[in-house]
């Protein structure tokens, strides 16, 4: 098996290939109910007189002790009318600043539903589905803000948002577009319009975009990641390398970035590299970085390059000797035909697993090919018993039987690894022995 092109290592799909964004926007919803509770003459429904002067005395407390400013406004307001549609905008701000979702979206729903040119109720009732994760009733809220001639970045921003979480793309990347016309530089948006075309498989927009957040955000390893990911969607390796060694040196890598890095070495051959990359994973994060330089090791052994996967192996401390660990260097022993020391290590490994059927496997393999088939028996009637190794022990047995012509007792260790997965290759065999027992007969 040649390493160039190696069953493990770099895969991708496109639905993991972009940008790992934070849940939400980088939006104080909040700071923005809070900043909308002085009036826009001429444009908004006035309350009466008596609504105002106690508006007045609770304004400043919406935001600083929303609770008190909650109490006022239902101890004062009068039951025998109904608040206007300015006073019940006013609630709803401190309902929902005092966390009371519920009445806040009541008197929200009950301001715009009288005065429905209330383009800041419309807004507000939008904040309130929005920050609820309440992304298809947020759309229409914001869409009726916009018609009613609302141009801020932020309400474009948070219709995007909301009309991406809803599924809606092709309204999302126009909305996220002219939220950026209101504010180049909002990393939010960026990162929304750079999901949408990497989903769209836009790859030449989205190196574009990705390009401008790393220059913005260099030290923001998602960046980086989305970047080598898209290059790969574009089956650009050698360029997605590139990248991932420049984040490495600019120290802007986390264990995913590296083991990223790494893969894509050990896909190209490069053994040092990538042997010395995982070294950095394993630091980072012990159970990754062990769990890839194991497998690394064990594609080596299996492609013959023996020195390469000692150097491998070298990465791991003293400390490190894991059951895993171990058994690759009883593997690295076996290719290397050093049948008594990796008997040594198979029994550091049976000492903590002495059910270990993988270990059982290999040392019944270790005996058999010094032709100690009494030791190799045992060792492989004891990984038969542990059912993650029957299937194994069993052809192994079925081959010892064989050889020493109990023709019956082989056909019926095959008859049990076929009772546990059937290939035709067994068969064969089994319906082989089979005629030696007739023949012996």
């Amino acid at each position: 098996m040649k390493l160039t092109k190696p069953v493990l290592l770099v895969t991708l799909s496109l639905a993991m290939a972009g940008l790992v964004r934070a849940d939400e926007p980088n939006v104080n919803p909040k700071r923005i109910i809070n900043d909308s509770n002085s009036f826009l003459k001429e444009r908004e429904p006035e309350m009466t007189e008596e609504e105002y002067a106690l508006y007045q005395k609770v304004v400043s407390l919406v935001a600083s002790n929303p609770e008190f400013a909650v109490k006022l406004l239902e101890a004062m307001k009068s039951d025998k009318e109904q608040p206007s549609p300015a006073f019940q905008f006013i609630l709803g701000n401190a309902y929902y600043a005092a966390n009371m979702n519920d009445k806040a979206e009541l008197n929200y729903r009950g301001a715009v539903d009288r005065y429905p040119t209330f383009l800041r109720g419309w807004v507000n009732l939008g904040i309130l589905y929005y920050s609820t994760q309440r992304y298809a009733e947020a759309v229409p809220c914001f869409s009726k803000a916009v018609e009613l001639g609302d141009r801020d970045s932020t309400t474009f921003g948070l219709l995007g948002y909301s009309l991406q979480r809803d599924g809606d793309l092709v309204s999302a990347e126009m909305a996220y577009m002219q939220a950026l016309g209101g504010d180049p530089a909002n990393v939010d948006w960026k990162e929304g319009l750079l999901e949408i075309c990497i989903a769209g498989r836009q790859f030449t927009r989205a190196e574009s975009l990705v390009k401008n957040l790393i220059k913005e955000k260099p030290s923001d390893t998602r960046y980086w990641m989305s970047y080598a990911n898209i290059l790969l969607s574009e089956d650009k390796k050698v360029e997605a390398t590139v990248i991932l060694e420049t984040a490495d040196g600019l120290g802007y890598t986390s264990q995913e970035e590296l083991s990223l890095l790494g893969d894509l070495y050990a896909e190209q051959g490069l053994i040092p590299e990538a042997g010395a990359v995982y070294a950095k994973v394993l630091a980072i994060s012990p159970e990754v970085g062990q769990l890839k330089l194991v497998h690394y090791a064990q594609i080596l052994i299996s492609s013959g390059r023996l020195p390469e996967a000692e150097s491998v192996l070298a990465k791991f401390g003293t400390d490190d000797a894991t059951v895993e660990v171990l058994q690759l260097k009883a593997d690295l022993l076996a290719a290397e035909r050093k049948w008594p020391e990796e008997r040594v290590v198979l029994d550091m490994i049976l000492k903590t697993e002495p059910l270990n059927g993988k270990a059982l496997i290999s040392l019944g393999r270790s005996y058999d090919a010094e032709d100690n088939i009494p030791r190799a028996t045992l060792a492989f009637e004891a990984a038969y018993a542990v059912n993650s190794s029957t299937y194994v022990a069993s052809l192994e047995l079925a081959n010892i039987e064989l050889k020493n012509r109990h023709y019956a007792k082989s056909v019926e260790y095959l008859q049990k690894a076929l009772s546990i997965e059937k290939t035709d290759a067994v068969e064969d065999f089994l319906a082989r022995v089979k005629t030696m027992v007739v023949k012996e007969s």
